[in-house]
């Protein structure tokens, strides 16, 4: 049976740690926000959005300059900033758990490497050695 790589960091506890609702809606808002869907589906609101009131000819609500889009979009960036933020650091912590994870494997690896590295070199004296004696 194989391990899946980085299973031995899963196993921390900060992977296995529930996430409380406003993590799990800032990193699902993350993934969205961070989409082609998301960027079609605002140029299709905005579009929208201006086209309706630019051919509404009366009640238009957001008459040429477009002021409440701007306020609507500023608002929208104002609350996404943050929200992204938040998931980014938390992807932040996750990786520099695994880059902790990564140098004590390669330290551990390094000192193995070593080990066998000396006895390599004890079995070449002692044949030396034995060649010597012949």
């Amino acid at each position: 049976m194989e391990k899946k790589e980085g299973a031995s960091a899963d196993a921390h506890p900060v992977f296995r740690a529930r996430l409380t609702p406003g993590q799990r809606i800032a990193d699902k808002m993350t993934t969205f926000c961070g989409s082609w869907t998301f960027i079609l589906v605002v140029s299709v609101m905005i579009v929208i959005w201006i086209a309706v009131n630019i051919l509404m000819l009366i009640n238009r609500w957001d008459p040429y300059p477009f002021i409440l889009l701007n306020l609507v979009l500023s608002c929208l960036a104002a609350i996404e900033a943050p929200i992204i933020l938040m998931s980014q650091y938390r992807e932040m912590q996750r990786d520099r758990i695994h880059a902790k994870y990564d140098y004590e494997i390669n330290k551990k690896a390094e000192r193995e490497i070593r080990a066998v590295h000396n006895k390599i070199e004890d079995l070449k004296k002692s044949i030396e050695r034995i060649e010597k004696k012949l």
